[in-house]
C-alpha cells in the first residue's frame, strides 16, 4: 500500500453504514448539490435504500446515467473490478468526466474485500486511489444494531471517518454514549454528528485514511480511559463514575475493539517483521485496521505502516524532528484480537 498519489489518480471513497442510516440522503445531497465536483457514484445497493429513480434511471441499458450537475451515477450488476475498471477507461478516452468516485456499499457489507480491491488489483491501482472509508451510524438503531450484528460493529472498526445521523431523534446522553462506545472500537476515526446529510464535503473528501502519512490520530479520551485501564483495574468503575456518568457496561464488551501499543524504546526491524507478518497471517482475517508510527533502529527517519486485513504496507517517512521524542505508537482494530499476545510479542520486538 504505497502512498506515492500520481497526479492522474482518481480518488474513491467508500460509503459504509447500516440500512436506514442516510447513506442515500447523503448520496443525494452529494449528488445535487452544486458543488463543482464530478463525482462518480458507484451504487452496490439493492432493496429499498435504491437512490429512487427519479434520480436514477436504471432501465438504460449502459446503466450509467449522467447528472445534471456533472455527476455520473450507476449500479452495478457485476462486480466491483470490471465497474472501476470500465469507469476508469470511459474517462480516458473523455467519453465520461468525473474528478472522484464514491461507492456505496450494502447495508451488510463488509467493506474490507472492496478497500482490498484497490490494492490488490494491478488495474485499479494504476488508476485510482483509495482515499477513505466513510461510516454511518443511526443514532436511534445504533444500539441495538451494533449489539446484533457484526457487520455493523466491523463497518466501525473500518472507518475512518464516522458520521451518526438521526442524533436529533435520541437525547443528548444517548448520543454521547454512543460516542463513547464507537471511540472504544476505533479511536482512530473522528466521529461526528450529521444533520438530514449535511455535512461539509471538506469532511467527506480527501480525508488521506489511507495515505502512509506520519500522523496517526488517537482519540485522548481513549487513550485517557485506556490508561487507566492499566492502572486502576481495582477501582475500575469508581474511576469512571467520577468523570463521566454514563453507563460503561458495554463498552468493553463488543468483540470490535481497539488497542495502542507505546513505546520509547526503537524497534529491532527484522524482529518486528517477522512478528507482524506472522500475526497477519493468523489474525488477518479478524484485523480491520492498523497503523503505526514507528522509531526502528538504524534510520532517523519515522517508519509508517498500516493494513487492511492481511495486506500490510510500510513506507519511510519524514525524519524525526530535533527534539521531537521518538516515541512509537501503533494501533490495532480488530474482532476479538487478542490483545495480550499481540503487546508480549509486540515488547518483545524492541531492540
Amino acid at each position: 500500500m504505497s502512498s506515492t498519489t500520481s497526479p492522474g489518480l482518481i480518488p474513491a471513497t467508500i460509503l459504509t453504514g447500516f440500512l436506514g442510516s442516510g447513506k442515500t440522503t447523503l448520496l443525494k445531497r452529494v449528488l445535487t448539490e452544486a458543488h463543482g465536483q464530478k463525482i462518480a457514484v458507484i451504487e452496490n445497493e439493492f432493496g429499498e435504500e435504491d437512490i429512487d429513480t427519479s434520480i436514477l434511471v436504471s432501465d438504460t441499458q449502459e446503466q450509467i446515467i449522467q447528472m445534471n450537475n456533472g455527476c455520473v451515477c450507476c449500479t452495478i450488476r457485476e462486480d466491483l473490478r470490471s465497474t472501476l475498471s470500465d469507469l476508469a477507461a470511459k474517462r480516458r478516452k473523455g467519453e465520461l468526466d468525473f474528478d472522484r468516485v464514491i461507492i456505496e456499499t450494502t447495508g451488510l457489507a463488509d467493506p474490507g474485500p472492496v478497500a482490498q480491491t484497490f490494492f490488490m488489483d494491478d488495474e485499479i491501482a494504476e488508476s485510482y486511489l483509495l482515499d477513505s472509508i466513510l461510516t454511518l451510524v443511526d443514532a436511534k438503531h445504533a444500539d441495538e444494531q451494533l449489539n446484533t450484528r457484526q457487520e455493523a460493529r466491523m463497518q466501525v472498526g473500518f472507518a475512518d471517518q464516522i458520521f451518526i445521523s438521526k442524533a436529533d431523534l435520541v437525547e443528548p446522553a444517548g448520543v454521547e454514549a454512543l460516542t463513547h462506545r464507537i471511540k472504544h472500537m476505533n479511536p482512530r476515526a473522528p466521529v461526528q454528528t450529521a444533520h438530514f446529510g449535511e455535512v461539509a464535503l471538506a469532511k467527506v473528501f480527501d480525508l488521506r485514511g489511507f495515505n502512509l502519512n506520519a500522523k496517526l490520530e488517537i482519540d485522548p479520551d481513549f487513550l485517557k480511559a485506556d490508561e487507566h485501564d492499566h492502572h486502576h483495574h481495582h477501582d475500575h468503575d469508581h474511576e469512571h463514575g467520577e468523570h463521566c456518568d454514563h453507563p460503561h457496561h458495554h463498552a468493553h464488551e463488543d468483540d470490535v475493539k481497539s488497542f495502542v501499543f507505546r513505546s520509547d524504546r526503537a524497534f529491532n526491524p527484522a524482529k518486528l517483521e517477522d512478528f507482524l507478518g506472522a500475526i497477519v497471517q493468523v489474525y488477518g482475517p479478524k484485523m480491520l485496521r492498523y497503523k503505526g508510527v514507528l522509531n526502528m533502529k538504524g534510520t532517523d527517519k519515522k517508519v509508517i505502516f498500516q493494513g487492511v486485513h492481511q495486506l500490510m504496507g510500510s513506507d519511510l517517512g519524514p525524519k524525526w524532528a530535533a527534539g521531537e521524542k521518538k516515541t512509537s505508537k501503533l494501533v490495532f482494530i480488530g474482532i476479538d484480537l487478542p490483545k495480550d499476545i499481540l503487546m508480549q510479542g509486540l515488547e518483545g520486538c524492541l531492540a
